[in-house]
């Protein structure tokens, strides 16, 4: 298994694990596993160009530069990855407001989708 494939994976996992977690009434929680699923995709493409990055700002806008700014990707993708990341450090660090369900149940389609040009994307390299 290439790392490309084990960090698809790992998206594939946080797609279900939010799903679960919006379920039970968790959306905080819930957008950060899709806000990581979407990290992780961002992740694999950028290993697909030999490049890695220590920070999620580097990764996003590494991931912005490489795919987005340059059509590989539809640019919304990039916009999927910041506003999820926005939305993730109020679910995880912010005192006096809280991700809604709603917010959450668009970073997971957004996760979903994100996938899915994934897939595409590294099944057309083959």
């Amino acid at each position: 298994m290439t790392e490309e494939e084990f960090l698809l994976d790992k998206a594939r996992e946080g797609v279900m694990a939010a799903k679960i977690l919006i379920r039970e009434n968790f959306p905080d929680i819930a957008a950060s596993r899709g806000y990581y699923a979407m990290f992780y995709i961002a992740e694999a493409f950028l290993l697909s160009r030999n490049l890695a990055f220590s920070s999620h700002s580097a990764v996003i806008a590494a991931f912005g530069k490489e795919f987005a700014r340059s059509k590989v990707l539809d640019p919304k993708f990039h916009h999927y990855l910041r506003t999820s990341q926005e939305v993730r450090l109020i679910g995880d660090y912010g005192i006096e407001k809280k991700v809604s369900p709603e917010e959450a149940s668009r970073i997971i389609d957004w996760a979903e989708e994100f996938i899915k040009a994934a897939e595409t994307y590294f099944h057309d390299k083959e």
